[in-house]
């Protein structure tokens, strides 16, 4: 059965992503990557000794990363199968965006929108590409 099969991350707007990135630096010593982003590692779940990990980041507020979306946040999912997963979407009435891209060492993405248009990003992380 396809699936989430975990937490990727959280995307959301920040009106200064810059200042926001050094005051979760300062104060809960926080690292960001050159992405903007902070990911949180679980080598206690990993299978087979491959990193697993959650992201969390801001964005510019007017960033059109979330669009269709008029949204402050996005969700990010970890699937098992990213053609399976939006296949069954489609198939079950709901919104699924047209792209899917593939990104060297990053994995599969691939979009859709909730009941209440928010845009959701599905990620089959490397680990789990078939």
């Amino acid at each position: 059965m396809t699936k989430v099969v975990g937490f990727g991350g959280v995307f959301f707007k920040a009106q200064d992503p810059e200042a926001l990135r050094a005051w979760y630096t300062t104060h809960l010593g926080l690292e960001f990557d050159t992405w903007g982003s902070v990911s949180f590692r679980f080598p206690e779940a990993s299978p087979a000794g491959r990193e697993v990990y959650a992201v969390w980041s801001p964005f510019k507020a007017d960033t059109e990363y979330f669009s269709p979306s008029k949204g402050s946040f996005m969700f990010n999912f970890r699937v098992d199968d990213l053609d399976g997963m939006l296949d069954k979407l489609i198939a079950e009435g709901v919104e699924v965006l047209p792209d899917r891209v593939d990104e060297d060492g990053c994995g599969r993405f691939g979009w859709a929108v909730d009941l209440e248009g928010n845009k959701i990003e599905f990620w089959q992380p490397p680990l789990l590409e078939r």
